[in-house]
């Protein structure tokens, strides 16, 4: 990259942020300033732009600054990690754009008097955008099996599967905020609610349960499902269901499943 920077007020600016917040990002490690002038002022260069586009990227994911900080760390290659990110931001401009075709739809024919069809309705509210994830994951049959129990399924009963699945996050933030040990026997009575909503649309087995731990951790798409309800709570979650699968679960040949987070 070559050689031009810009002042903390001028990245401020262009980033919608402030100078305060920039000088908070660099007293955590988050950001530090390429240079500090004779003057006392901070500036910047191309890769701290690029670290300070990651941060807000993530932000906007609901990460806490302490996990985002862990997850620059982990990070060995920036053009990778903005790679995975751009897949993601694209496919939801495309989710996005399929819900405002619907919604134009639905104006026109409901002023227009015409009949609605559900296919047009429902268009972009759908859970398939994980479809290519899950069968490279857990193989195309997990998909389909799990598309198929989705779609079965009422709205009402939609509604009731996915409250549950929120009902157990908010029990892992509380046990973690409490203090509470990851093995010890309240947590791993919430593994064992987690695992037997995991088991809602298919038989899982002890790897996929300590593999899908990880992954809310790794991937914040996921983790943050868990964090909301408490800095460190993905980890958390994570230790509590590697402790309850290496307890009670194995890998039998029906072992697997996917399930949509």
């Amino acid at each position: 990259m070559n050689g031009k920077e810009w002042s903390i007020q001028e990245i401020a600016k262009k980033a919608g942020t402030t100078s305060r917040t920039l000088r908070h990002y660099g007293d955590l490690g988050l950001l530090a300033p390429s240079r500090i002038g004779s003057n006392g002022y901070r500036y910047y260069d191309q890769n701290a732009l690029v670290r300070l586009q990651r941060i807000l990227l993530l932000r906007e994911l609901g990460l806490s600054l302490p996990v985002i900080g862990e997850l620059l760390e982990g990070e060995r290659d920036p053009a990778a990690a903005l790679r995975t990110h751009l897949r993601l931001l694209e496919q939801e401009r495309e989710r996005i754009a399929r819900q405002i075709a619907s919604v134009r739809t639905t104006l026109h024919k409901t002023e227009k008097g015409e009949e609605l069809m559900a296919e047009e309705v429902f268009d972009g509210f759908d859970h398939t955008r994980y479809e290519e994830e899950v069968s490279r994951r857990w193989g195309r049959d997990a998909y389909e099996k799990g598309d198929r129990w989705w779609r079965s399924l009422t709205e009402q009963q939609k509604k009731g599967f996915l409250k549950e699945h929120e009902d157990v996050a908010r029990d892992w933030g509380r046990a973690h905020k409490a203090g509470l040990a990851a093995d010890g026997d309240e947590a791993q009575d919430i593994a064992r609610r987690h695992v037997a909503w995991l088991s809602t649309t298919a038989s899982v087995g002890r790897s996929y349960v300590i593999g899908l731990g990880r992954m809310y951790v790794d991937d914040p798409r996921f983790g943050v499902n868990y964090d909301k309800h408490g800095e460190g709570t993905a980890a958390f979650v994570r230790d509590g269901l590697t402790a309850y699968a290496e307890r009670h679960l194995t890998d039998g040949p029906d072992a697997g499943g996917a399930c949509g987070e």
